[in-house]
């Protein structure tokens, strides 16, 4: 017998016990708000309203861990830790994916394992830990097992990792790979940033017209699905592809592109890195 129920008891003998004010929601009605909030925190993303999207994020977790849903802790948990990385708030995005490893309870699927460890790489590569995202990467790898959905994700971080350590050879092969998985998967997002680390690894081999014909390609893929973030990256790229070519005009023309492109998107690191390069 409950607390509850003993004090209604109590009450009984005097006035009744009144009945709940409202119905508990359904399981279907509970989905439902969960995916609402979830649109929502999409909707904030788009038009930069990080903090707002982070509230919706963290109310539609809440609904998903209330009905022990797995599919929703996980994507709610990830969207999470992308606002939290975002905003620049490290500890409170490792924090969100808790919420995955803290359910040991729950069956998830190893695409959303290696998912969640590819975002714990991603940060340590942020806070340039990048032992400690070499580790979390191949536990990546080995959550993803035949047909995975983030092969291709997995393959293009390995070569950032490669790429910042200055192995360039082993970041071009991570790349290929990247963009081969993600061509196969049909997946562009990450079609796109293979190419965009192609891009780079042309860069750092010194071969501008490589890198901006594989800069050209991801460029045109994110302006096709809508992702700013990226714009602005494989301008910046851009940039530096047509200074190394010797052509200085055409850089400072992307730079101030992605300058713009960045502010529209409230992307502060982004803009600050375009005001850097054309006060060069």
């Amino acid at each position: 017998m409950t607390l509850r129920f003993l004090a209604c008891l109590g009450a009984a003998a005097l006035v009744g016990c009144a009945a709940p004010a409202a119905k508990t929601p359904t399981t279907a009605a509970r989905q439902q708000a969960a995916l609402d909030a979830n649109r929502k925190g999409e909707a904030y993303v788009r038009h930069g309203e990080l903090e707002s999207a982070a509230r919706s994020y963290v109310e539609a977790l809440r609904l998903s861990q209330s009905l022990e849903d797995a599919e929703g802790i996980a994507a709610n948990a990830i969207n999470l830790s992308i606002v939290r990385q975002r905003q620049g708030r490290f500890a409170d995005a490792r924090a969100s994916l808790g919420a995955v490893q803290d359910q040991s309870n729950l069956r998830f699927s190893g695409a959303r394992l290696a998912e969640v460890a590819l975002r714990h790489a991603l940060l340590d590569m942020d806070d340039r830990n990048f032992a400690a995202a070499g580790e979390w990467l191949k536990k990546a790898d080995g959550y993803c097992v035949q047909r995975c959905p983030v092969a291709g994700a997995i393959h293009n971080v390995r070569a950032q990792l490669a790429l910042q350590a200055g192995r360039v050879d082993e970041a071009a092969a991570a790349a290929r790979a990247g963009h081969d998985a993600s061509r196969s998967a049909g997946d562009r997002i990450e079609l796109a940033n293979a190419l965009r680390l192609l891009g780079l690894v042309s860069l750092r081999s010194e071969n501008p017209a490589a890198a901006r014909a594989h800069l050209e390609q991801a460029l045109a893929i994110d302006r096709e699905i809508g992702a700013p973030r990226k714009i602005a990256l494989d301008l910046l790229a851009l940039g530096r592809a047509a200074a190394l070519g010797g052509e200085r005009e055409a850089a400072r023309a992307y730079y101030t592109r992605a300058l713009a492109v960045s502010e529209a998107d409230r992307d502060d690191a982004a803009a600050a890195e375009a005001r850097a390069l054309l006060s060069q």
